[in-house]
């Protein structure tokens, strides 16, 4: 690129290197608008309960099937950068309310595309940046106002949680017992300042169907015991978490020791089998008959505990050893000559179950403060679509009891802040307005689209749609092979205030952000 020469100079003056690549003005927004347009239109089609399903091939040939927004959108190998935004909505929507990943993505797409209409019809970025922002506190305001009354009790929990499972791969089970399961593991580890979302796990494990899915009261280990001669089963156990390796002491130091004769040398393996003979006789000391080690634990030290028939697990994640910790009741340790009763944790049952070649350690406690949803499928493929199942599920129960409450679900809420919107729009001042009516008729996709995965005509159903919500509530509902146009909140479909919130949020975020870029230089 070469900028024009200062008086008196010859020749260009270089500013980006010869191989840089520059888009800019209108040629750089249609860029950019396409490629955001491009992978909503990826996702449009599983949008809601009869949304279609998506199979990924990586380079490796491994398949996933799923309608789960973010994992397509993961999977997916996208490279431009404007596209990659509108990847990070949807992975930002997964994660500060775990729903909402594939509404978000097409809220934005659709924004995109009613900014590309204004600026062809020369509207300034700027002016459709304020009519989004205006119209972005409009929507938000209806969705406040949609808020259903009534207190968050488990019959509306199991609602939220079924109408998020609705239409994703959950196998042979049911989604009203998948909800069951959900909800009484959130309310488990619920506390009065909330509910620890982490505290809520899920573990899966193929060889059964997924019926035989269940909740357990404490966690769930891809772990088995150091030694095949422990015990498989403790009853009443007593439990030490510990963290740090379990085996001789090493020296901070880097130093040599010369060893001159083979009194030296047994002297100094006696001396280092003592040490670890005293470690495991220290460890019994604490009255664990449960060792969970988040290093190593050392072979001699192994086979000692082994005789005295206590059971030892080591190399644990540190999300793995904050499950323990929350289950038992423990204390976490680093020496053990402070350990005390107190450190000791408490569960039910420790147990080992093989399942094929695998090997899990299930912690089971009446009255833990981390369960585990213990996911069971005939295939990896239906235990990976269960298991992100029930982790939506989870999280839109938490968002509703965490935040703001809920709010009728099947596109009529969309319906009432677009409605909302093109109300308010005819306040907002200049071209502004514009931006306004076209982030109402972005919201109408939303119904739309619902609309058109279940079968019906969209037109004719938003009209429907509209008309109904003069007088009263409606949304596009499916009940096994049944669509109508009804009250969601008659019918127990319900969605998370949180997570429209936040879908409004972002892919207005996102949508201006890249309306709002002119120029584009791409270094090769």
């Amino acid at each position: 690129m070469a900028a024009t020469a200062p008086r008196g100079a010859t020749g260009p003056v270089l500013v980006l290197g010869e191989d840089s690549r520059r888009t800019s003005g209108r040629d750089a927004q249609t860029w950019n608008i396409t490629a955001g347009k491009a992978v909503a239109e990826a996702v449009r089609t599983t949008l809601g309960p009869r949304g279609m399903d998506k199979m990924l091939v990586d380079a490796s040939g491994n398949v996933v099937v799923t309608n789960d927004g973010v994992s397509i959108l993961e999977e997916m190998d996208v490279e431009h950068p404007a596209a990659t935004m509108l990847v990070e909505v949807a992975r930002t929507q997964e994660d500060e309310v775990g729903d909402g990943t594939t509404t978000a993505a097409v809220l934005a797409g659709h924004l995109l595309a009613g900014a590309e209409d204004l600026l062809e019809s020369d509207v300034h970025p700027t002016a459709i940046v304020e009519g989004y922002a205006a119209a972005r506190d409009i929507a938000l305001d209806a969705v406040a106002d949609a808020t259903v009354d009534g207190e968050l009790d488990d019959d509306r929990l199991r609602a939220v949680a079924r109408s998020s499972m609705t239409g994703k791969g959950t196998g042979d089970v049911s989604a009203d017992a998948l909800a069951d399961l959900v909800v009484r593991a959130v309310r488990q580890v619920q506390t009065e300042d909330g509910v620890p979302r982490e505290d809520v796990r899920v573990h899966t494990q193929t060889g059964a169907s997924s019926g035989a899915t269940d909740l357990v009261d404490g966690v769930v280990l891809d772990a088995e015991p150091v030694r095949e001669s422990m015990p498989r089963r403790v009853e009443e156990a007593s439990v030490l978490v510990f963290d740090a390796n379990l085996g001789a002491r090493e020296t901070e130091a880097d130093v040599a020791y010369e060893v001159t004769s083979v009194d030296q040398l047994t002297a100094a393996v006696d001396a280092q089998t003592a040490e670890l003979r005293d470690l495991a006789d220290a460890v019994v000391a604490t009255g664990a008959d449960v060792v969970f080690c988040s290093k190593d634990v050392d072979d001699s030290v192994a086979a000692a505990l082994a005789k005295r028939g206590v059971l030892v697990f080591d190399s644990l994640s540190a999300s793995d050893t904050r499950a323990v910790v929350s289950a038992t009741g423990a204390s976490l340790a680093r020496d053990i000559a402070d350990v005390t009763d107190t450190d000791l944790g408490h569960a039910d049952a420790v147990r080992v179950e093989s399942y094929g070649d695998d090997a899990l350690a299930f912690v089971e406690n009446a009255d833990a403060t981390a369960v585990t949803l213990f996911a069971r499928g005939g295939t990896e493929h239906v235990v990976a679509e269960l298991e992100r199942a029930l982790g939506d599920a989870t999280d839109v129960v938490v968002a509703a009891l965490d935040g703001d409450g809920i709010v009728p679900g099947a596109g009529c809420v969309e319906l009432l802040a677009a409605d909302a919107v093109h109300d308010g729009a005819a306040s907002i001042d200049g071209r502004a307005q514009l931006a306004a009516e076209a982030f109402a008729d972005a919201l109408d996709v939303l119904p739309r689209t619902l609309a058109a995965n279940a079968g019906l005509d969209p037109i004719d159903a938003l009209v429907s749609l509209r008309a109904k919500n003069e007088t009263g509530r409606a949304g596009v509902l499916v009940d096994g092979e049944t669509v109508e146009l009804a009250d969601p909140v008659e019918a127990g479909v319900f969605d998370p205030a949180d997570v429209k919130r936040e879908a409004i949020e972002a892919a207005t975020e996102a949508a201006t952000m890249i309306v709002r870029i002119d120029d584009i230089i791409a270094a090769e």
